[in-house]
């Protein structure tokens, strides 16, 4: 599928099926099998009656483009020997049991045509999102063997089969996807699909277990090798140099998020100005001002970049910074949150540095808001911004627990302002946040030229965090990424009965930060 270049288009979501989904899936069920094999309307409603919340549907501009069935079942059913048709009385998800402790999902289905998208990662990831926020045992299933027939002669037994595929010795299209995405063979299933040929009728029994099987908060990160309540960062320390053209710049952040995307994180966040770099296209000797309004040109295609890549790649996107032209000709310094559902927010640099006002002409934004994502609120500030503690305080007022800091300084002194207020701004809100800086050399950009930096992933000062209050960090100087899981129990536990409370401390009686407004879309979303 070639990315469509309007912003509604590129919307997707996953949430429960609807009724009104029936006739949608019965299409998406005719690309995957013949009309004979396909779900009747009356199957597929029956599935979506008996258990509303165990059908999810993949939304892509209005159309669906996926489709996952789910029933609950007792542990003595779902880890029996059994077959499709018997564990789902024949598709219609009758056997249901509400009371069950193990979710068995039994369809999954895909719009070929969208594939870049991951669909099926996203799909599964909800399944077992779903598991955790019901408390289930985990999450049980048969997958095809789609290689076995191709390989029966040299493994004659599926217990062998699927023993080689576990081993690394093959890859088997459906099930080394499962042994990814967290899930174990405990067993085949033969007869599981008489009509799946390639599977010679066999199914592997496939289950994940939910480690921490209590009702999990549906504002919860997830992925099978972590805690329902845990969140995987990523922050990117980028390095300047010179570039050719467009297709160079595209391929080096491609390259960074299909890393973290594999990596199976949640956010990932680069440096302030991280573009600046385009400007080497240009080969020319520009003014400061010239090069900061040559920069702004590229601000439609950066945007557009940064969303395609945060859908294709399943990864939230905090876009480092941009300069954006205003209707009014000024310009704002902007982050671009590109989420992975496709919606793309917006937060202006609220005070921009004296080098940026003289030089640049940058002017300030005027409002902080937490924007709300899949792994719940967070705040991003541009640089100087961490250094002023009202703004984040703001942010924390309005629900945000991770707090993303893009940087882009040129000496030490610089860096360890914005180091060591963002590390304040963690104990004094108890909170976690992420910075993201620029390294090397742009030479011929004045202002742009020298970065320092090093980038990192802080922690509240407490006894359920890092030792020193830093989760991850970089090595100075250093193009690499930091990775860290933070959970947000954690920070429940630390607002509640840390040793220090600061939240909760707070004297309201004597003081508090309070907005005073601004003009109107400088933050916003679509």
């Amino acid at each position: 599928m070639s990315d469509a270049t309007g912003p509604g288009s590129r919307r997707l979501d996953i949430r429960p099926a609807r009724l009104g989904d029936v006739p949608a899936i019965r299409r998406l069920g005719s690309i995957a099998y013949s009309e004979q094999d396909n779900y009747t309307v009356e199957q597929i409603s029956a599935q979506i009656r008996w258990f509303p919340e165990g059908h999810l549907v993949a939304v892509h501009d209005g159309d669906v483009v996926g489709y996952c069935a789910s029933i609950r079942l007792p542990e003595s059913r779902a880890l029996a020997p059994h077959t499709w048709k018997g564990i789902t009385a024949n598709g219609y998800g009758s056997t249901h049991e509400p009371e069950g402790d193990w979710l068995y999902g039994y369809e999954v289905m895909v719009d070929r045509s969208h594939r870049g998208h991951r669909l099926g990662q996203r799909l599964y990831t909800a399944r077992r999102k779903l598991c955790a926020e019901l408390g289930l045992k985990g999450v049980v299933f048969g997958g095809r063997l789609p290689g076995f027939a191709r390989r029966h002669e040299q493994y004659p037994s599926a217990q062998d089969y699927v023993d080689a595929v576990k081993a690394g010795d093959l890859r088997d299209q459906v099930m080394s996807f499962q042994l990814r995405n967290g899930f174990e063979p405990i067993g085949v299933l033969p007869g599981y699909d008489p009509t799946d040929r390639a599977s010679l009728g066999y199914a592997v029994h496939l289950v994940w277990r939910n480690t921490h099987d209590q009702p999990r908060s549906r504002h919860a990160a997830y992925a099978p090798d972590r805690p329902a309540s845990t969140v995987r960062i990523a922050s990117v320390q980028y390095l300047q140099r010179g570039i050719e053209d467009w297709a160079a710049f595209e391929r080096i952040v491609t390259y960074f998020v299909d890393t973290v995307a594999d990596n199976r994180c949640d956010f990932v966040v680069f440096p302030e100005y991280f573009t600046v770099q385009l400007l080497s296209i240009e080969n020319a000797a520009l003014s400061p001002l010239e090069s900061i309004r040559k920069l702004a040109e590229y601000a439609d295609p950066v945007r557009d970049l940064l969303q395609r890549l945060a859908l294709r790649y399943n990864v939230n996107i905090i876009g480092g910074s941009h300069p954006v032209e205003q209707a009014d000709g000024s310009l704002l310094n902007v982050a671009w949150i590109c989420l992975r559902d496709g919606s793309v927010h917006e937060q202006a640099k609220i005070h921009p540095t004296p080098g940026e006002r003289y030089w640049w002409q940058i002017t300030g934004g005027s409002a902080v808001r937490a924007i709300d994502t899949d792994c719940g609120p967070i705040g991003v500030l541009i640089c100087y911004d961490s250094e002023f503690p009202e703004l984040t305080r703001h942010l924390v007022d309005q629900g945000a627990n991770l707090l993303f800091v893009p940087f882009s300084t040129e000496e030490r002194y610089g860096y360890l302002r914005v180091r060591y207020c963002s590390q304040a701004r963690c104990i004094e809100n108890q909170i976690y946040v992420a910075t993201a800086g620029n390294v090397g050399n742009l030479p011929r950009y004045f202002n742009m030229d020298m970065h320092y930096a090093q980038s990192g992933i802080y922690t509240p000062c407490d006894f359920p965090f890092a030792r020193d209050g830093i989760a991850a960090d970089t090595t100075p100087n250093v193009e690499m990424i930091a990775f860290a899981d933070l959970s947000l129990d954690a920070l429940v536990q630390a607002r509640k009965s840390g040793t220090v409370q600061n939240l909760k401390d707070r004297r309201h009686d004597l003081y508090s930060v309070r907005w005073g407004g601004g003009r109107a879309g400088q933050t916003r979303s679509n």
